[in-house]
Formats: structure tokens, C-alpha cells, sequence
């Protein structure tokens, strides 16, 4: 079973194989980004990381249309053989690449099961830098109507590079109560109301 997910495991072991590692067009971050980045490596020298790139998407939407799949590689009382068995069962009837079993079959076996849809995550921002897109995710309070995004949208515009494409998503967060929390490339702004009366809360305690 070593033998299905050794490309990645190996990507990690030593500082040598880390320097042999295809480097993605931007950087990512954390374990989700050692991943995606040794995914990307792997597929870029195979030549098919396009192959690979539409595996993650469907395994994506797959999770999102099927809790119950999605529950199952998430119980922690599930032994990690039942688990890949499950994912290669899927992977195999949708003629998965390899790599994108080495891939899943690496996350299960080291724990990491509940950390699949992040890395499938960071692997579509690597994939959007490839293309020239920029990832932009906009936070806001409540739903932002057509005209409303946009006018963000082009006001976004200003941010990326000649020759890149924008390509923005959304979520609401009631939680940060009113302004926007605007993610682009690797510029983070906070504008939301919530960091605001934070802000401001702590200035009137210090000064009391």
C-alpha cells in the first residue's frame, strides 16, 4: 500500500527532495501547501496536470453532492485502509489519474482526512495562477447583489497585473456585521465593521 502514495511521502522527507519539487507559479502555504505543492511537482514532470486538476474538481463537487461519502472519510472511528478503499473505489470508477490517488491515499494515511478539501483548495489557487487568474475571495455580511459585485469586480481590477484575469467568489459572514473582508493573490484587506469596534473597543479601554 506504501507503494500508492510514496511520491508524495518522499516529497517530504528530506530537504534534497524538497529542492526537487517543480515550484508552483506562486507561493502556498502550511501542510495544505506542501501537499498541493508535491501534487503539482509530481503531475507537472508526469504531464498531466490537467488530468489531475479535473480528478480534484470532481472529487470536489462529489464531496459537496455526497454527504455521506463526505462523512465516512471524515469518522475518526473508520480505519484509514476502509477510507482509501471508499476514495479509490470512486477514483477508480471516474478513471482517476494516479497521482490523484497518491494524493488522497497520502492525507488518509497520515491523518489528515478532515485536511482533503483545503489542499484540493490550494491545488485550484495553484491552478489559477497557472492560467493567469487571480483568486479573490470577498467576505461580506450579507449577499451582495449583481450591480453591487459588479463594481467591486472592476475596482479589483486595479490590483492584479497586465495579462492576468480576476476571479472572484463570495461568502457571507454575518459575524463581521458590515464592511468586507477582501483576500487577492497574497494581499489580505480587512474593512469589516467587526474589526472596526474591536479597534476601537480596545482604544477606549487603554484609555480609561
Amino acid at each position: 500500500m506504501a507503494a500508492r502514495f510514496g511520491i508524495l511521502a518522499r516529497s517530504f522527507s528530506t530537504s534534497v527532495a524538497r529542492q526537487q519539487l517543480v515550484q508552483p507559479p506562486i507561493q502556498v502555504f502550511g501542510v495544505e501547501g506542501r501537499y498541493a505543492t508535491a501534487l503539482y511537482s509530481a503531475a507537472t514532470k508526469k504531464k498531466a496536470i490537467d488530468a489531475v486538476d479535473k480528478d480534484l474538481k470532481d472529487f470536489s463537487v462529489l464531496l459537496k453532492t455526497d454527504p455521506q461519502l463526505k462523512e465516512f472519510i471524515l469518522n475518526p472511528l473508520l480505519s484509514k485502509d476502509l477510507k482509501k478503499e471508499a476514495i479509490n473505489s470512486v477514483l477508480t470508477k471516474k478513471k482517476a489519474s494516479p497521482l490523484t490517488a497518491n494524493l488522497l491515499n497520502a492525507l488518509v494515511e497520515n491523518g489528515r482526512s478532515s485536511s482533503i478539501e483545503a489542499v484540493v483548495s490550494v491545488f485550484g489557487t495553484i491552478m489559477a495562477a497557472v492560467r493567469g487568474e487571480v483568486i479573490c475571495e470577498v467576505t461580506t455580511a450579507k449577499p451582495l447583489d449583481a450591480p453591487t459585485m459588479k463594481e467591486l469586480e472592476a475596482t479589483l481590477k486595479a490590483f492584479i497585473k497586465s495579462g492576468e484575469t480576476i476571479k472572484v467568489t463570495s461568502k457571507v459572514d454575518p459575524t463581521i456585521i458590515g464592511g468586507m473582508l477582501v483576500s487577492i493573490g497574497d494581499k489580505y484587506i480587512d474593512m469589516s465593521m467587526a474589526t472596526k469596534i474591536n479597534r476601537y473597543t480596545a482604544l477606549l479601554q487603554q484609555a480609561v
